[in-house]
C-alpha cells in the first residue's frame, strides 16, 4: 500500500485525502538531500517500523513491526559517525536526536527507508513520519500528520506499505527544459573577455 504526501501539504491516506506538513525547505531530489538542509526527499520510502510513547499511549495495532520508545533512545545525525542515520543510547559521544521529547512530535513515529541501506554520510538522517505541531509548522525533513491521521495510516499499513512524496508544483519552465531534446536547448552564451587595454 502507497501513502502520498504531496508538496502542497495534501496527503492521500489510501484514498482518503487530508493534510501534512513537509520540510521548512520544500522538497528536493533525494541525490540532492543532504544533511540539515530541512529538505523533505522526494521518492518513495518503505515503511520500515513503528515508535510509540508507552507512557503517553498504548501499543498501536499494526502489522507493521512495532517497537515501544524508551527515555534514551536517540537517532545519530552527525554525518562522521559509524552509527549516523542510526538508533543510539543516550548519552552518545556525538551529535543525536533526542527520541523521547516533551512535546508529542514523536508519540507516533513511523521510520522510513530513506538513505539506510547502505548509509551514506550526509545524504540525510532521521526522515520519519511523524505527528504534526498543533500549528502544521513545517518540518526537519520529515512528513508530518495529525496524530489521529498517523493513528489510521499505522492502522491500514502493511508489511512493503510505503510513504511517497511527491512535487505536484514543479516549476513549469524547468520541468519543460527537462523534457526538451539537446539539441532545442538553449546555450549559455560564450563571453569573449577582452585583454586589458595598455596606456
Amino acid at each position: 500500500m502507497l501513502f502520498t504526501a504531496m508538496s502542497d501539504g495534501r496527503f492521500d491516506l489510501a484514498g482518503r485525502e487530508t493534510r501534512c506538513a513537509l520540510g521548512k525547505g520544500g522538497v528536493i531530489p533525494a541525490a540532492d538531500k543532504r544533511e540539515g538542509d530541512g529538505c523533505s526527499p522526494l521518492g518513495v520510502w518503505p515503511i520500515r517500523h513503528v515508535l510509540y510513547r508507552p507512557d503517553r499511549t498504548p501499543a498501536p495495532q499494526s502489522r507493521l513491526p512495532v517497537k515501544a520508545l524508551a527515555p534514551n533512545d536517540g537517532w545519530c545525525d552527525a554525518p562522521g559517525d559509524p552509527n549516523y542515520n542510526r538508533p543510539v543510547s543516550l548519552p552518545y559521544p556525538a551529535s543525536a536526536e533526542q527520541m523521547w521529547r516533551e512535546d508529542k512530535v514523536y508519540d507516533f513515529v513511523l521510520v522510513l527507508a530513506h538513505n539506510d541501506d547502505p548509509v551514506v554520510p550526509l545524504m540525510g538522517s532521521a526522515i520519519f513520519l511523524h505527528v504534526a505541531r498543533p500549528n502544521w509548522e513545517p518540518t526537519e525533513g520529515c512528513v508530518a500528520l495529525q496524530a489521529w491521521d498517523v493513528l489510521e495510516l499505522i492502522g491500514k499499513a502493511e508489511p512493503g506499505s510505503a510513504i511517497s512524496i511527491v512535487d505536484v508544483n514543479p516549476h513549469p519552465f524547468l520541468d519543460a527544459m527537462e523534457h526538451m531534446d539537446e539539441a532545442r536547448k538553449p546555450h549559455r552564451p560564450t563571453l569573449n573577455v577582452l585583454p586589458p587595454r595598455t596606456k
